[in-house]
C-alpha cells in the first residue's frame, strides 16, 4: 500500500518537436511525484513504447507526420483506453482538434503557444504538471457515440407555467462531453441554461458552436447585457466570469474580467453565487464532473436561497472532485448519472411549475 502511494506517475511524451519533447521531459522530471519514462517522435513509435513502458498518462501532440494525433487517439481509445493529455496550438483549427480529441476520450488538453513556445511552455509548467496529475486520476471511458435524436425529451409546452426557471451548470475536467450528454436531450423550449465550464478563451466559441450544431436548444457564448431567453444555453466565454442579473422583469448576462476565483476565470463559484442572489428558488443547480472545489460554496448558497441542486454521480464522472465537494458540504439535493441528468432536471422543472399553479 505504501509503495503504491509513493509510486510516481509514469508519463510518455509523444511529439514530433524535439524542443517540446525536451521541455515536457524537463517539466515532468522536475516534479517529485512523476517521471517521464519515454518520449516518442510519432504515434507509431509510441505504440511500441506503450507496450513496453506501461505509462500512466500520455501527452499527445495533434499534428504529427505519418499518423496524426487524433487518428492515433481514436485507435488507442478503442483498443487500450488510458489517460491522454492533448497538446494543441491556440488557433481555430487547433481548438476544433482539441474538442474532437475530448470527444474521442482524451481527459484534457494543453494550449501550446504559437509564439515563444519554449518560454510559454516553461511558464505553464505548474499547469502542465497539474493537468497530468488530474489525468492520472481520471476515469477513462474511451470514445462514445453522440446521443441519438431519439433520446431527446419531449417539449414542455403547457407544462411550464412561466419562463422564470433557470438551469445553472458548472463543470471542468470531463465537462465538455458531460455537457453534450446533458444538452442533447433537452427540448427546444427548455428553460434557459447558463454554463460555466473551465476552458481557455480560444476554445469556448468553437465549443458553443459545436454544441449548437447538435442541440435542439440554441447554444452560444454569453454576451454582456444580453437578455436570457428560454430555449437558449449560454457558455461563459473563456476570458470572463459570467453572472446572471435582474434587469426589470428580465434576467440578463453580466460578464467581467475581475481576478480569477478558485484559480479560475470563468469560475463556477461566481455564476452560482449570482444565481443565489438573483434567481433564488427559480434556479436549478447542476454540478458536473471536474477537479477541485470551484462552485461548491456558491451551490450551497443557491440551496439556502431555495434552489434545487443536482450533482453528477461518481460512477459517470471523469473526475469526481467538484460534485464531491458540493455533496460533502450539503449543497445538493440528489445525485444522478449524466445519462439521466437532463430527464431528472426537467422533471424537477415540471414539478415546480405544477406546485406554482396550486
Amino acid at each position: 500500500m505504501q509503495n503504491e502511494m509513493n509510486r510516481k506517475i509514469r508519463v510518455l511524451i509523444i511529439d514530433d518537436s524535439a524542443l517540446i519533447r525536451s521541455i515536457l521531459k524537463e517539466v515532468v522530471n522536475s516534479q517529485p511525484d512523476m517521471e517521464a519514462v519515454g518520449a516518442a517522435i510519432n504515434p507509431l513509435q509510441a505504440r511500441e513504447m506503450i507496450k513496453t513502458l506501461n505509462p500512466d498518462v500520455l501527452t499527445l501532440d495533434v499534428e504529427m507526420p505519418e499518423m496524426d494525433g487524433l487518428t492515433f487517439l481514436e485507435k488507442l481509445m478503442r483498443l487500450r483506453p488510458m489517460p491522454v493529455l492533448m497538446i494543441s496550438t491556440l488557433t481555430e483549427r487547433g481548438s476544433e482538434a482539441a474538442l474532437r480529441a475530448l470527444e474521442l476520450g482524451a481527459v484534457d488538453f494543453l494550449a501550446k503557444p504559437r509564439l515563444g513556445v519554449a518560454e510559454g511552455m516553461k511558464a505553464y509548467a505548474d499547469d502542465i504538471a497539474e493537468k497530468i496529475r488530474i489525468a492520472a486520476k481520471a476515469r477513462v471511458k474511451g470514445s462514445r457515440p453522440v446521443a441519438a435524436p431519439a433520446d431527446s425529451l419531449p417539449m414542455l409546452g403547457s407544462r411550464m407555467s412561466s419562463t422564470e426557471k433557470l438551469i445553472i451548470v458548472g463543470s471542468s475536467t470531463g465537462g465538455t462531453e458531460a455537457l453534450k450528454e446533458f444538452l442533447l436531450p433537452m427540448p427546444a423550449d427548455a428553460p434557459a441554461i447558463l454554463i460555466a465550464q473551465h476552458m481557455p478563451e480560444a476554445f469556448t466559441k468553437s465549443f458553443a458552436e459545436r454544441l449548437n450544431g447538435l442541440s435542439k436548444m440554441t447554444v452560444a457564448e454569453g454576451v454582456h447585457n444580453a437578455r436570457v431567453l428560454p430555449g437558449h444555453a449560454y457558455i461563459a466565454p473563456g476570458h470572463s466570469h459570467m453572472l446572471v442579473r435582474r434587469s426589470g422583469s428580465n434576467y440578463v448576462i453580466e460578464l467581467n474580467q475581475l481576478a480569477p476565483v478558485n484559480h479560475h476565470r470563468p469560475s463556477v463559484e461566481v455564476l452560482f453565487r449570482s444565481a443565489a442572489q438573483c434567481v433564488g428558488a427559480n434556479a436549478i443547480g447542476v454540478m458536473l464532473t471536474g477537479m477541485g472545489k470551484d462552485g461548491a460554496v456558491g451551490m450551497l448558497e443557491m440551496r439556502q436561497a431555495g434552489a434545487y441542486n443536482f450533482a453528477q454521480d461518481e460512477a459517470t464522472c471523469v473526475v469526481y472532485g467538484m460534485p464531491r465537494a458540493a455533496v460533502e458540504i450539503g449543497a445538493t439535493h440528489e445525485s444522478a448519472p449524466i445519462g439521466e441528468m437532463a430527464r431528472r432536471v426537467l422533471a424537477r422543472v415540471i414539478s415546480g411549475a405544477v406546485r406554482n399553479r396550486l
